[in-house]
């Protein structure tokens, strides 16, 4: 056996615990072989409950461990980093929970937080900067940590009181749309839930709509004479999270 079948088949042995690499490589290599094994898997478990700590704080130890051992057998690492490790860990628990959604979206909520906080550094604009901007024409440049969901569950309060110590709510139903922005300002990520309207502006917004077509957008959606204090109202709110790089003309 050549050196690459030797390294392919204790790859094979790490991920999915395979006992062919055994009968393959000479001399009693059991033990060893299992130290090997336990290490890799104890180390993407302890990555995956350091990045989905609130996930792990609802599901409980035995739960959690279990679902991060299925996601370790059916997805292993793909990147040279282990901080990319856990990026779809939401769907391995929607697979799991399939009647339990705020798991997939606090899972979601974790992993977004996560990588806002390793995100590239940007400085927003400030609001004193905006005078002689033709809004007619104007493209708000958005933050490039921005990320957003739609969800379907109370997960963000559910969030909010596993990072506090507080008993969680009951996991319940939303009785309208609605979404999860997470971003991060200055050094701290943060997350906020939006509705529909600021959700599909932001989407238009981080596709280089101008800020005209939103504004149309969101008149569209309700009574037009409404519009323009919403859209003030969002861009408004958008400047104090600090999600606006620059705002340029076309």
């Amino acid at each position: 056996m050549n050196l690459l079948a030797v390294q392919r088949s204790m790859r094979e042995h790490l991920i999915r615990g395979s006992d062919e690499i055994r009968a393959q490589i000479q001399g009693d290599s059991s033990l060893r072989l299992a130290v090997y094994h336990h290490a890799y898997r104890a180390q993407l478990l302890e990555c995956l409950r350091d990045t989905f700590e609130r996930v792990w704080a609802w599901l409980g130890d035995a739960d959690f461990e279990a679902a991060a051992r299925k996601h370790i057998e059916s997805r292993p690492p793909h990147s040279w980093t282990l901080s990319d490790y856990g990026n779809d860990f939401d769907r391995t628990l929607s697979g799991l929970y399939p009647d339990d959604y705020e798991v997939a979206e606090l899972a979601w909520l974790d992993w977004s937080l996560r990588r806002a906080f390793d995100g590239p550094d940007a400085r927003p604009i400030v609001a004193d900067s905006l005078s002689g901007i033709d809004w007619d024409s104007a493209v708000l440049c958005i933050l490039p940590t921005l990320r957003m969901t739609s969800i379907s569950t109370n997960c963000a309060a559910i969030w909010t009181a596993l990072a506090e110590e507080r008993a969680p709510p009951v996991a319940a139903r939303l009785q309208a749309p609605m979404a999860l922005r997470v971003w991060r300002k200055e050094h701290s990520p943060r997350f906020r839930a939006v509705d529909s309207i600021e959700r599909h502006a932001l989407v238009m917004a981080s596709d280089g709509a101008s800020f005209a077509a939103i504004c149309s957008a969101i008149a569209a959606r309700m009574e037009p004479s409404k519009a323009p204090q919403i859209a003030g109202a969002l861009l408004a709110s958008w400047l104090q999270d600090g999600l606006i790089l620059a705002i340029e003309n076309l």
